[in-house]
This record gives C-alpha cells, structure tokens and sequence, in this order.
C-alpha cells in the first residue's frame, strides 16, 4: 500500500509562519527616567492583559531612588530604615536590591510557553546576554552558583578590575505569572552607589557592588541600555521589532 502524501492548506502554513515570526520578535520600549512603581503597576497590567497573540517586549528604563524588596525578602538587609529612599514591596523573587539614576534596567515581558523556556535557563539566558555586553565594554564578568546576577571576574592583567573581583555589577529577578514573565535585570552603568551600603546586597552582607565607570569603562546610558538589549534578544532567540528611540534622554 503507498503513502498517502500530507497534503498542509495554504492556511495552516500561513498560520504556522506568522506562529514563528510572533515567537520570535521582541518589540523595544524606551521608557525613559519613571518612577519605579509606575513601571511595576504596568508592568502586571501587560502580563495581566496580553494574549497568546501579544508579541514579547523589552522595556528599558532609569528609576529614581528606590530601593525593592523581593517577595520571600527580609526586611533586616535594609540597614537603615530611615533611609529618605522609598522601599518598594514587589512580587519577583530576590531579596532587597536598589534602583537609580545611572543604571539601565530592562524588563523582560516573554511569553516562555511560545519560546519554549524554562526559568532557569531563561535566568541564564539573561545573564549571558549582560557578560556579553560587559565583554563589549572589554570588562570581564561570571556568574556565581547560587547567587543569580553578574559579578567581575578576576582579571590580573586589568588592575581597576582586579581591585573589585568578585563584586557585583547586575542584578536578575523574575516574575512568572500565568507562563509568562516580567521584572528583569539592571545594570550599573555610571550612579551614586552609596545607597548601596545601606542594604544587603540580594541579601549578601557585605556585597561589593560596582559600576562600568568604577571599572574604568566611558559609557552613555543609551549605548548601553541598547547593546543590552540587543544582547538580551539575541540569546532568548529572537529579533528586534523597530520601537521609537529616546530623545534627549526621554522615551517617545
């Protein structure tokens, strides 16, 4: 008896495609300096409201002074509570952390059933994507087991480095709801860090936290913000969605 041929409709092929382009594609938000609550309020109202045809997004964005507090986290690695830095009680995983001018922060709303993701190697997906944007900056970066974020790796032969091996430079936590993610990473590009004494770093006392200028890295936000980005896409496997540029440091 032969085979009888599979016969595919124009349709389903049609609707495969454009299945696969959807999964792929990753639209750009720039966000601009806002406040750290109104991102997170519409960061739920995304995930709370997308569908199974809403394409993933990356936004990035630049908080005033904040300091978030992971769901499970203590509030004991706040070391002063009467800190003028308003503490912000959110619902991703991690301990306590702070945001501020100078540190590009970019959010990762993916759908992780489309992309076929588990959360742990979305987590190390993420921090591929920051070690191979440190690289392009010529700054040299690992993980840690255990401990989710970016850290400068020992580096002899590079002294401003050296001098900070081991502390850490990017920050990572999640949030999974319904199959779906938000919050993300943030990245120390040139800020104030002394609120940065005034916590437990991810609840680690005594955590070094640097920046790229610390190292010795000349950076605009921008710059930056964008080869994240584009790195982040890249190794959750998709591509860039053109979305309006910032102008004068404001997203449009």
């Amino acid at each position: 008896m032969s085979a009888q041929p599979v016969i595919t409709s124009p349709s389903a092929a049609t609707e495969r495609a454009a299945t696969s382009a959807l999964a792929a594609s990753v639209i750009f938000r720039w966000r601009g300096l806002e406040p750290y609550t109104q991102s997170f309020d519409a960061m739920r109202a995304f995930t709370e409201t997308r569908t199974a045809e809403t394409p993933d997004e990356i936004w990035l964005v630049e908080h005033p002074p904040v300091f978030t507090l992971g769901l499970a986290g203590d509030p004991a690695h706040l070391l002063n509570p009467n800190s003028n830095i308003p503490l912000v009680k959110v619902d991703r995983g991690g301990q306590i952390t702070y945001h501020g001018p100078g540190q590009v922060v970019a959010y990762l709303l993916l759908d992780l059933r489309r992309r076929k993701l588990m959360v742990r190697e979305l987590v190390h997906r993420i921090e591929a994507g920051v070690i191979e944007t440190l690289a392009s900056y010529n700054l040299a970066t690992e993980r840690k087991e255990r401990a989710p974020g970016i850290y400068v790796a020992p580096t002899p032969s590079q002294p401003a480095q050296q001098s900070h091996a081991g502390a850490k430079i990017a920050a990572l936590g999640l949030k999974i709801r319904n199959g779906c993610s938000y919050h993300g990473v943030s990245l120390n590009v040139k800020m104030d860090l002394q609120p940065f004494l005034a916590i437990n770093p991810c609840g680690y006392a005594g955590l070094e936290t640097v920046d790229m200028a610390t190292l010795g890295v000349t950076a605009e936000w921008n710059d930056v913000a964008q080869t994240l980005a584009e790195n982040l896409t890249h190794h959750i496997g998709g591509h860039r969605v053109t979305a309006a540029q910032p102008q004068n440091g404001v997203a449009v």
